[in-house]
């Protein structure tokens, strides 16, 4: 059976055009009568095209007993061809196999772009060997710890970090920016990017299945609308469409005596669009939102999607961008912030602590010049630094090590501390000596689209939630800058998912948002769970429905739309289909229809479903505009 049904395999979509030009000229041969009596050209036709059909629907039966349209189509192909009919038998498999390269056109279309990831994906690497010598090996045999080296033009191929050499690196196939990104020692470099300018080597962290490039793959080979559930209805429903012909087609050959009525009938009520009228909009939707950052993990992700009801967000990471960043300089009165900063990044820049580290990196950012050099370094754990910089002790660190070292903080500057920690902020003190310089607030800021995401997705009807392991100022702050009413703060992962599980129990249901491995179990639990796929953990991609490559939330608004659009689609494709063959079966019934005209106003309903789901391909509401 297996060789049988590769058989059936045409070659791929340039043969299945060939096969239809060919079908189409033998066509308008039998219907101009040039060839006849001597040749019946309408018998390419079938041959091509029908006989493919026909021989489909005899191992769908014999294999699985499975009674779907192609079983319709081969009775009425067999029927028009024992009546004489055969310019109605080719035209019925024309059309039929027409209906079926626009579906494959469509699905192939939808698919393209995710599917160039594959392509992306490295195949060499530069190995630098203890010698200093250059090998040149396959990606897949990179090891964690090994260093590579990247010329201009190629593709990184694997995650690391550039340990020499500065370059800009094109990230479109991973973050969507459109212009390269300035790469420097330090900084991370995701697999099956592409290197623009300078060489630069790098050590490899994430090889293999894990590097970021391998990780998209993996989601869109597990994109398949086949699983969607509305596919299975209108399964079921082609099913019973298939009896219902038949039975009428007897019917009216009892009652009338035409076979010809009977044959019109079976021709006319083969439910070719109702089968199309689903998985053709669902892919062509997943091909729309892939355009938008998205990956979609399982067909029915986006049919779920258009009917949440909530949507709840995590905040580091989802939200916000999930690394701290200096966002006030407050020196005490006679100082500037500059002299300030400068004596916090230079006591810090021995620091591997996350807030001394953000110290560092905002300072360089900020200013050119000013860092100095610390000598004598000091970690005290859970308090903060002290090092030796320019000839004086400086000390960089909480209310608590002032305290315990001696040092007096003016209330004036403490009072302006407080009101940056009732905001969530993380407060480092900086003293000079025994002169107190002022202070530092650093926090993890929002993105910069996180406002009118949220006020997009409100205009959908679905309402934001905040859910966050942060502390009721931080989360309190956060929510009222996004105008986000309902929050829950220190949230541990089980809070997430018993808070989901305790909605979606009142019917509520509930899309999740986040990032990180105690995402996990709530976005498994949500309806529907949407990962931040650049930053977002591998189990927390793995655990969602759907991963935003780029970590881009402006998109999302758009996503819920399209989902509505997508099921807007459907059902109008379904009801439009079962009400083309009700009325076609009635017309065929009095005798109006003919077999040849019938095939033309069924088929022609299928190519219009397509047509119809493919603008969802470039589909985007003027809200998104």
């Amino acid at each position: 059976m297996e060789t049988l049904e590769k058989l059936l395999e045409w070659g791929g979509i340039k043969k299945d055009i060939a096969f239809l030009v060919i079908s189409g000229l033998a066509l308008i041969l039998s219907i101009s009568g040039v060839t006849k009596p001597y040749f019946e050209p309408a018998w390419i036709a079938v041959i091509f095209c029908g006989i493919p059909i026909i021989l489909e629907a005899l191992i769908g039966l014999i294999t699985a007993f499975d009674i779907k349209a192609d079983v319709l189509v081969s009775i009425a192909l067999i029927a028009s061809l024992i009546i004489g009919e055969y310019f109605a038998a080719g035209e019925v498999a024309f059309i039929m196999q027409l209906g079926g390269l626009l579906e494959e056109l469509t699905v192939a279309r939808a698919r393209q772009g995710i599917e160039n990831l594959v392509r992306l994906t490295p195949r060499t690497a530069r190995r630098i060997k203890e010698s200093s010598a250059e090998e040149v090996i396959a990606a897949e045999d990179v090891k964690r710890g090994d260093i590579l080296r990247v010329l201009p033009g190629e593709s990184i191929p694997v995650d690391g970090i550039i340990i020499k050499g500065e370059t800009s690196v094109d990230q479109a196939v991973m973050t969507g920016e459109s212009l390269p990104v300035d790469k420097k020692p330090g900084d991370e470099v995701s697999g099956g990017t592409v290197n623009q300018f300078g060489a630069f080597d790098m050590r490899a962290e994430r090889v293999g299945e894990d590097s970021s490039i391998q990780r998209m793959i993996r989601l869109v080979q597990s994109a398949d609308a086949g699983k969607a559930k509305i596919v299975s209805l209108a399964d079921r429903w082609a099913t019973w469409i298939v009896v219902t012909a038949l039975t009428a087609a007897v019917v009216t050959f009892i009652i009338t005596g035409e076979i010809i009525r009977s044959v019109t009938i079976l021709v006319v009520f083969c439910p070719c669009a109702l089968v199309l009228a689903t998985p053709t909009a669902i892919m062509a939707a997943i091909g729309n939102v892939t355009k938008h950052g998205f990956l979609v993990k399982e067909g029915d992700a986006l049919e779920r999607l258009a009917s949440v009801t909530d949507m709840a967000f995590d905040k580091t990471g989802t939200l916000t961008h999930g690394v701290p960043r200096v966002i006030k300089a407050e020196p005490v009165e006679g100082k500037s912030e500059k002299e300030l900063f400068s004596l916090a990044a230079s006591a810090e820049s021995m620091s591997e602590h996350p807030l001394g580290e953000a110290v560092v990196r905002c300072f360089r950012e900020r200013y050119k010049d000013g860092f100095r050099e610390a000598e004598d370094f000091k970690m005290i754990i859970s308090r903060g630094v002290e090092a030796t910089v320019g000839g004086k002790r400086v000390t960089a660190g909480n209310e608590q090590l002032f305290s315990e070292r001696g040092l007096d903080i003016p209330s004036c500057l403490k009072a302006k501390a407080l009101d940056y920690v009732n905001e969530g902020c993380s407060v480092i003190f900086v003293s000079s000596g025994k002169e107190t310089e002022g202070f530092l607030a650093l926090s993890d800021t929002l993105k910069e689209d996180a406002g009118k995401s949220i006020e997009g997705i409100v205009m959908t009807g679905v309402r934001p939630i905040l859910l966050t392991g942060d502390n009721k100022n931080a989360a309190v702050h956060i929510a009222k800058s996004l105008g986000i009413s309902e929050l829950r703060w220190e949230c541990m992962p089980e809070d997430k998912l018993n808070i989901i599980d305790e909605l979606q129990e009142k019917g509520r249901k509930v899309c999740m948002a986040g990032d990180g491995i105690n995402d996990a179990p709530a976005l498994k639990k949500a309806y529907v769970g949407i990962a931040m796929g650049g930053v977002g953990s591998d189990i927390a991609v793995d655990a969602a429905d759907i991963a935003l490559i780029n970590d881009d939330i402006k998109e999302i608004p758009h996503l819920i739309r399209l989902s509505k659009r997508m099921m807007l689609t459907i059902k109008c494709n379904l009801s439009f289909s079962m009400t083309l063959n009700f009325i076609a079966i009635i017309l065929a019934m009095t005798g109006i229809l003919t077999p040849v005209v019938g095939a033309l106003v069924h088929n022609a309903g299928s190519v219009l479903v397509i047509i119809n789901s493919a603008l969802l391909l470039k589909w985007r509401s003027v809200e998104d505009n």
